[in-house]
């Protein structure tokens, strides 16, 4: 199978990379079943990327219904050790407009019943998780897009992305909430991506993409799917030559990530009396370490 050093999910809105050449769709199968959809593998300036439609290339899955290990499970055995997130969010502060792009470096919680850890069955990891971005990525991501000098979009440097359960939009008392804790953005897919992706050793970052003031705001309508899409559709274009631009600069000079070795002295578990199920289960992520 083709290896890519370099992955991409794309969210609401982007469920294509028109960069990507030489493209092979990848049915890829994972100890935690299928992912969202057939991984894309292609070029991009002949660097090899993998790319995946996180709700599906027909938009036909739920936040709620992602299948998360499943899609950095698969990401990991293509071999990527960078991961941009594009995701779709809506603003909580005014400085934030929409069409705006957000690198956050912070995630606030607010799912239920997700299963956002790889472990578990016999073998415990407890992954450092203070930093959730990886900031050497995020630093060479946003670059991108401030040298992009993208017109009318205004870069927003770090911020906390609230991650919540979802299909509904806020209500304007959640809404306000999240403001009084000085969270930037609200979405509903990206905290467990990058809990998994910390714990599959990738490093991780957060393409956020503004399309509306949510529901808060009193001089914007609250949000509507209509909002969304008509946002969504001038994000995507953008959202590309970042894209671009961003795997050029880690293809000429990768940076070095803490994630890489996550789980050095995260796992508990003595690795020798673990159930072998759950070991060839998690061969991927253990090899490393299954000897020392």
């Amino acid at each position: 199978m083709a290896k890519a050093r370099i992955g991409i999910i794309g969210g609401s809105g982007l469920y294509k990379m028109d960069a990507l050449k030489d493209v092979t769709e990848v049915q890829v199968q994972t100890p935690f079943g299928s992912p969202s959809d057939a991984l894309i593998l292609g070029t991009v300036d002949a660097t090899p990327v993998a790319f995946l439609a996180r709700h599906g290339r027909n938009h036909t899955l739920l936040p709620s219904e992602l299948p998360f290990r499943a899609n950095i499970y698969a990401m990991k055995q293509l071999g990527v050790e960078y991961l941009i997130s594009a995701s779709a969010v809506g603003s909580l502060k005014e400085e934030a407009k929409p069409l705006d792009m957000v690198v956050p470096d912070q995630f606030i919680d607010r799912t239920k019943n997700r299963v956002s850890t790889f472990f578990g069955e016999g073998i415990v990891a407890h992954i450092a998780f203070g930093d959730p971005i990886c900031k050497n990525l995020a630093r060479v991501l946003a670059n991108a897009i401030a040298d992009l000098n993208l017109p009318d979009i205004t870069l927003h440097r770090g911020g906390t992305y609230v991650c919540m359960e979802g299909p509904a939009f806020s209500t304007k008392a959640e809404s306000n909430l999240y403001r009084s804790w000085d969270a930037t953005v609200i979405g509903m897919t990206n905290l467990p991506e990058a809990k998994l992706a910390r714990e599959a050793e990738i490093a991780y970052a957060t393409l956020a993409l503004v399309t509306d003031y949510d529901c808060w705001h009193p001089d914007h309508d609250s949000v509507t799917v209509e909002m969304v899409v008509s946002n969504l559709q001038k994000n995507a274009v953008n959202a590309q030559r970042v894209i671009q631009e961003t795997v050029k600069r880690l293809s000429d000079n990768p940076p070095p990530s803490d994630a890489h070795s996550a789980l050095k002295y995260a796992i508990l578990t003595n690795l020798e009396k673990a159930p072998p199920a759950t070991k060839e289960k998690l061969e991927l992520l253990l090899k490393k370490y299954s000897d020392q």
